[in-house]
């Protein structure tokens, strides 16, 4: 076997970690960086028969490195080198080198803060920047700085910027491998708009699979397209020596370890793999790369609390090592199934998912270290809204106080191994004799779906779930089918949870339980209950009798599929729903009933008694009113309400509203418009109160709130006393003025009292029949004398024939006019030559005799 391209940089290293505590090691995938350099830092003098811990993103990865040290040294796992992750490990009395992934040293950690016994952590894949393993070097750091100075820290890395770790590590060392890797010839093959993926890649394997030597590697978004593209490819093959081999984090190890061993002799495999082939596992004679250019990863939306898959296009840093995967041992190719221009508009890197992720465990893990996000080192930290959120749902489950310090209930919900949602119900669910329900609960949400559905099918019910997990006999409805590696995984994690709470249900076995299958059925309907306890802020109430959408208690809207068993229901507890459109499809629920709703959250329940205006019942209605979050639990009439009360829901009506709701009339709207006249022409115009809409709108609280008391509940607002309120705002004193300075009515010559038109500022309109201005030099005048009305002269038939403030210019040069055009069609009315000398009337001719 030729010597791998990381050793000539073996003496380097370890020179490097003898003269201080870190160093950064960047070397491409295949160098053998995993693999080789924890071996040889066995004999250093500095880790004095300490063990090296090794961090791996991926469980299948964990376990590959440690089969392929063990295999180098001709041994067995768990000798020298051994692994640990969550539900399984392989550790002995003279292991050295121990595999972890980075959840189980984050856990130590917090345990051991001084990692007593282990010499050197090794952070591997660091350029994948999990949240884990951004954790754990934090944790890290400010354990060497402040209780183990001797402590070694190497980050490896195959394409992250190493520079900024560097720094990051107190200006640590930087050792850069070449690696290894032969040419990759690459090729863009664009898909066409809106195709799927697997059909895609299908397609490029089979047209490949005649002219290219070497297996084939097809890196696709996940499980569903890997599943799909197995079975078209299983069915029709594109050659008989062709072996198709998935290689996905759900699969069983039996099926992980045959897709990365070597083929047989005679076979060709296609490697159909999820972005866990990218660099953590070496896959031995593939000569071929066919890229999809899609991941699938988690996004956390802090505002809703959801966290959903999405199908994210790859990085530029990820589709390189995915090309090069096809160069390891000898020239290659990789086809690209987007085009050239989309290749420019990649990203250069992936987001470090720290920036996307659901912080409530970090936040969790931090106050259980006792110390802030500020106070620790991060190569990005945590985004401040999320990190907020993050906390607020801890205090929520009484796992932090006010202060963010973490309480006893806190440390027992650190101690488990899963989200602090479902802790919080495990270790709940122990006073409600339910523990162990809690645990298989836990088990069913912590892993996929263990129930597949036919294509249009959907049930949700998680109780489903939960009869299958426990009852070996249990079979599902037509429609589902059992992922017998998900309940595997399922039941596995249910026992351990089971082992580590001693949970013993009412009439099941406890602690030593091995499988569920003699346990009582009978509380399988407490998981509403139980998963309440988890998601207080997903218990759902149907918002109407025979309808399929909830109201969730934390303000979200969400929809059960049609057909869906659960569909009437009145309340449910929704553990997994999408965060998209106006309602959320609910995937996985459980019911409760009210009752429970209220004996659980008897402490959070609000109650208040809601006083306010019925534009449609012409009324202010008292209601009384308890919620749950957005959730309405119960609403009933209010008999008595207090008099201040009504006078609230009168004044925030005008509010809503607008003043047009209060009872005005003709006669107050004239007497405003005339104060408002007075105020826009007298030379002291803040003597006048300004009665316009905004100013008033303004100032309800100082005008109109004075006048509200004692109102009725019904017809309310048209019992305001409106025009006592606005007229309160002038004094008595101009009143008397208003009504001199800006009358209501003027008498003209012919004795009439014509009615004058004000609209705000502007010079108040007189309209009047000519006749009847007979004699009369001058405009009238308002306003002290300063503004003249605009007169309207009307025709006998009551339309103007001359509009003016100038009443003298109008008899001296346009009366003329007007009275050769009216005369003739009005000839019984008097049309004088001189206007000024004539008697004027309101009839149409003088009465003789």
């Amino acid at each position: 076997m030729p010597p791998l391209p990381i050793e000539p940089l073996i003496p380097d290293l370890l020179a490097a970690l003898r003269a201080g505590p870190n160093a950064v090691l960047q070397a491409p995938p295949g160098a053998g960086k995993t693999t080789r350099v924890p071996l040889a830092l066995l004999d250093e003098p500095w880790l004095a028969g300490c063990r090296v811990v090794l961090l791996e993103p991926r469980r299948l990865a964990v376990r590959a490195a440690a089969a392929r040290m063990a295999a180098l040294l001709g041994e067995a796992v768990g000798e020298t080198v051994g692994y640990r992750v969550r539900l399984d490990a392989c550790i002995g009395p003279r292991t050295r080198i121990e595999v972890v992934t980075e959840g189980v040293l984050t856990r130590r950690l917090q345990t051991d803060p001084a990692l007593e016994g282990i010499g050197a952590v090794l952070l591997d894949e660091f350029h994948e920047r999990s949240l884990d393993a951004d954790l754990a070097l934090a944790l890290c750091l400010e354990t060497q700085q402040v209780l183990r100075h001797d402590l070694r820290l190497l980050v490896m890395s195959a394409t992250l910027a190493d520079e900024p770790i560097a720094a990051l590590m107190g200006g640590a060392p930087i050792l850069r491998s070449a690696g290894r890797s032969h040419p990759v010839t690459v090729r863009h093959r664009p898909t066409r708009s809106g195709a799927r993926a697997d059909d895609a890649a299908v397609a490029a394997v089979r047209d490949l699979w005649a002219d290219l030597a070497g297996d084939v590697l097809v890196f696709l978004p996940g499980e569903a397209e890997i599943r799909r593209a197995a079975a078209r490819l299983e069915d029709d093959p594109p050659g008989p020596e062709a072996l198709i081999a998935p290689l996905y984090g759900a699969l069983p190890a039996a099926r992980q370890d045959a897709a990365i061993r070597p083929a047989p002799a005679g076979r060709r495999k296609i490697v159909l793999a999820t972005a866990i082939a990218e660099t953590s596992l070496t896959i031995e004679g593939v000569g071929v790369v066919v890229d999809s250019g899609w991941r699938r990863a988690p996004r956390f939306d802090p505002a809703r609390g959801l966290t959903r898959l999405e199908t994210l296009r790859i990085s530029r840093a990820a589709a390189d090592q995915r090309a090069g995967r096809a160069g390891r041992t000898g020239p290659g190719h990789c086809v690209r199934l987007w085009d050239e221009a989309a290749h420019r508009l990649l990203p250069a890197f992936d987001r470090p998912e720290i920036a996307e992720a659901d912080l409530a465990p970090l936040a969790l893990d931090l106050a259980n270290w006792g110390a802030a996000p500020e106070q620790l080192a991060w190569l990005d930290p945590p985004p401040a809204p999320a990190f907020a959120e993050a906390r607020a749902l801890l205090r929520w489950l009484g796992a932090i106080d006010g202060d963010g310090r973490i309480t006893p209930h806190g440390k027992r919900l650190a101690a488990l191994p899963m989200h602090p949602r479902l802790a919080h119900m495990v270790v709940a669910a122990q006073a409600l004799r339910l523990a162990g329900l809690a645990c298989d609960l836990a088990a069913a949400l912590s892993e996929r779906d263990i129930l597949k559905a036919e294509p249009g099918y959907r049930d949700s019910d998680l109780r489903l779930r939960l009869a299958i997990l426990r009852d070996p006999k249990a079979r599902p409805p037509a429609g589902l089918t059992v992922d017998r590696s998900a309940l595997q995984q399922a039941r596995a994690a249910a026992r351990d949870w089971r082992r580590r709470l001693g949970a013993r249900d009412g009439g099941g076995r406890g602690a030593g339980d091995t499988d569920h299958a003699d346990l009582d059925g009978a509380d399988l309907d407490e998981a509403g209950r139980l998963l309440a306890l988890a998601y207080p802020d997903r218990v759902g109430r149907r918002r109407q009798p025979g309808g399929a959408t909830y109201l969730l208690t934390g303000g979200r809207g969400a929809v059960l599929s049609d057909g869906d068993s659960l569909c009437g229901t009145d309340w449910l507890t929704v553990a997994a729903l999408d965060a998209g459109g106006r309602n959320a499809r609910i995937f996985l629920a459980a019911p409760l009933t009210g009752g429970q709703v209220e004996a659980l959250f008897a402490d959070r329940i609000e109650a208040d008694e809601t006083v306010a205006w019925d534009a449609a019942a012409g009324a202010v209605l008292a209601r009384r009113r308890r919620r749950l979050g957005a959730v309405m639990l119960s609403e009933e009439p209010s008999a008595r309400v207090a008099p201040a009360r009504i006078a609230e829901a009168a004044l925030d009506a005008v509010r809503a509203h607008g003043l047009g709701c209060l009872p005005w009339t003709a006669a107050l709207l004239a007497w405003r418009q005339r104060v408002l006249f007075l105020r826009a022409h007298d030379a002291d115009p803040a003597r006048w109160a300004d009665l316009s809409d905004e100013t008033l709108s303004a100032s309800l609280d100082g005008w109109l709130s004075p006048f509200l008391m004692d109102l009725p509940r019904r017809d309310t607002l048209r019992a305001v006393p409106l025009e006592a309120a606005l007229q309160a705002l002038v004094p008595w004193a101009l009143q008397q003025e208003l009504a001199v300075q800006a009358p209501t009515r003027i008498a003209v010559p012919s004795g009439s009292r014509v009615p004058l038109h004000y609209d705000d500022a502007r010079p108040p309109v007189l309209a009047v029949r000519l006749q009847e201005m007979f004699g009369l030099a001058e405009t009238p005048r308002v306003a002290w004398h300063r503004v003249p009305v605009v007169l309207h002269l009307l025709s006998p038939a009551g339309r103007p024939v001359q509009v003016t403030q100038d009443l003298a210019s109008f008899w001296a040069h346009g009366y003329a006019a007007v009275k050769a055009e009216l005369r003739g069609r009005y000839p019984r009315h008097v049309w004088p030559d001189d206007p000024l000398q004539a008697a004027p009337t309101r009839r149409a001719k003088r009465r003789t005799g």
